[in-house]
């Protein structure tokens, strides 16, 4: 068992956060977009509405207070950026600066705040190449972290896979994205629907969010803090072949 770690043999699993503690996966593959989650189709009408509701009111209030409940549209697009900025990795349908220019082609209206990850590193080129980009397009303004505030008040986000578009989801917010993850399925997403299409749709979506949050966390992830965490736990183990 690895924790976040890649498995190197079939009967081998890896752990990891999903998103938020108490919150957990155990899989066979530390891909995220390979998860059991990714895989299964989210419906709707399969929601028990007073659960769900419940739920995500009360992880809304307990990560970001009353700011989620009380989020604005000010005109804006949030793009959270990752790491890698120059680099078109196999998850992702673009390189990160290249998903900016995107933006800006397909949302000529909108400001754009691209908000760089405090706990990444970034070298001197990505730095230099991003700046250059902000020269040319008056509209970008760029930030170092600042999510909950960012998440507050934009009209949506657009990200290759960062967990800021989850996120997003408990102020209502919808996304856009450019790469792999598994919370994809209430999002426009540019591998299915390509560029152009995916930036239309994304602006104008109103998923089911507190369903979708219920779903994914409550359903699909082992809930730490929950009676039922050891049985998940161990449903997991024995359809991977453990001998327990």
């Amino acid at each position: 068992m690895f924790h976040m770690g890649d498995p190197f043999h079939q009967r081998a699993l890896t752990m990891r956060r999903a998103y938020q503690y108490p919150f957990w996966a155990i899989e066979n593959t530390s891909k995220r977009w390979d998860w059991d989650v990714a895989r299964t189709k989210f419906s709707v009408c399969e929601v028990n509405r007073e659960e769900a509701e419940g739920f995500y009111k009360f992880w809304r209030k307990r990560q970001f207070g009353e700011a989620a409940a009380k989020a604005s549209r000010q005109g804006f697009v949030y793009l959270p950026l990752q790491g890698k900025l120059q680099d078109h990795r196999s998850f992702q349908t673009c390189s990160p600066l290249q998903m900016v220019e995107h933006v800006l082609e397909n949302d000529p209206i909108r400001p754009v705040i691209v908000s760089l990850h405090p706990s990444e590193s970034y070298t001197s080129s990505e730095l230099s190449a991003l700046e250059e980009l902000a020269s040319r397009y008056p509209r970008i303004s760029i930030r170092m972290g600042g999510m909950a505030d960012l998440l507050a008040t934009c009209d949506y986000v657009v990200t290759q896979n960062s967990s800021v578009a989850y996120f997003g989801y408990f102020f209502a917010k919808p996304s856009v994205l450019f790469g792999q993850i598994d919370f994809h399925h209430i999002s426009a997403n540019v591998i299915e629907l390509g560029v152009k299409n995916a930036m239309a749709m994304g602006p104008q979506l109103e998923p089911d969010y507190s369903g979708y949050v219920h779903w994914f966390w409550q359903k699909m992830c082992i809930n730490g803090g929950r009676e039922d965490a050891t049985d998940k736990i161990r449903s997991k183990l024995l359809a991977a072949g453990w001998p327990i």
